[in-house]
């Protein structure tokens, strides 16, 4: 992936809007364009410009938040980043993913995408062919794929590579917390190919950023809160060995788990409704982790025993 002119972070927009699979359901948020103006300006006047959504979050409800913001952009200024989901799909249609990608095309007021995924791999032979039209177009400048095994990835390639298109970069799941994506050997192969790997949940939906502990819970009734409460009271030692690594560097758990990911070759997702968090973010980048603070980090991650694998997410080893 020619990843020279992208930013080492990109900013997530999962819990932006409300609506199926939205901000209000899967974070406990309702942001609206409103309150995440500042916050779009803000990444922006730091060089952070890389912003990933989805159809499926909100059902169109985070695209059309971002769009509001990247629609007043010169289009070469922003990089737009999102997904085509099988399960959301239109199975009668010709080509659902065309389908789908122009419906994005048109909320975000543009001729192409810069990065277009596969969300997950619901049937890796039927839905990657429909990517390469996209890319020949011009419509879609660079894919990727997301939540894919190894074995997954590779067919993906296989079958792209064939009419003279690439994956350009992994996007999975991906903390101190989760490292299935290194255990499978996800990450060296990326590393071989020149294919960026994307990891989201670095911060595991707020759990590792330092505000949250059993005193503090994530908030009741969302669906992080109803996942990650229950796993505080294993969480909160490794969160302490992240504070004591950050206290090093004047940084906050936030910033370390954001530094961690950098120093392990990855491009960290991390999710922005205040201002705060794009300094996090900006913060995280000037961070060097030394390799006796990364391993004091994993060692701690390991020993809490919990699994945060995704209810949408498949083993990757």
């Amino acid at each position: 992936m020619e990843s020279n002119n992208y930013p080492q972070i990109a900013l997530g927009t999962w819990s932006w809007g409300k609506g199926t699979a939205g901000g209000d359901q899967v974070f406990g948020n309702n942001v609206g364009a409103d309150e995440l103006r500042p916050v779009f300006n803000e990444a922006m006047a730091n060089g952070l410009n890389l912003w990933d959504s989805a159809v499926v979050y909100g059902m169109g409800a985070s695209e059309s938040i971002l769009s509001t913001f990247t629609k007043e952009r010169k289009r070469g200024d922003v990089l737009i980043s999102t997904k085509f989901t099988p399960q959301i799909a239109d199975e009668a249609a010709a080509d659902p993913v065309t389908d789908m990608c122009e419906g994005s095309l048109s909320r975000f007021g543009t001729d192409y995408i810069d990065m277009y995924w596969i969300h997950n791999p619901a049937d890796v032979e039927r839905w990657t062919p429909y990517l390469i039209p996209l890319v020949k177009s011009g419509k879609v400048r660079r894919v990727g794929v997301s939540n894919h095994n190894l074995a997954q990835i590779k067919r993906a390639e296989e079958i792209l590579s064939a009419e003279g298109v690439h994956v350009s970069a992994v996007q999975n799941h991906y903390s101190l917390l989760y490292r299935s994506s290194e255990k499978a050997g996800i990450l060296d192969y990326c590393k071989e190919n020149g294919i960026g790997f994307w990891a989201y949940m670095v911060l595991e939906q707020g759990a590792l950023s330092g505000k949250y502990d059993t005193r503090h819970p994530l908030p009741a009734g969302s669906q992080r809160g109803d996942t990650y409460n229950p796993l505080l009271p294993q969480i909160e030692k490794l969160v302490n060995t992240m504070r004591n690594v950050g206290s090093k560097h004047g940084a906050s758990p936030a910033q370390v788990a954001l530094a961690w990911a950098i120093s392990k070759g990855t491009t960290p997702i991390i999710g922005v409704t205040q201002t705060s968090q794009v300094q996090d973010a900006v913060k995280a980048m000037r961070i060097t982790l030394s390799e006796d603070e990364i391993g004091q980090m994993e060692k701690a991650a390991e020993e809490t025993g919990v699994d945060t694998r995704g209810s949408w997410e498949r083993p990757m080893v």
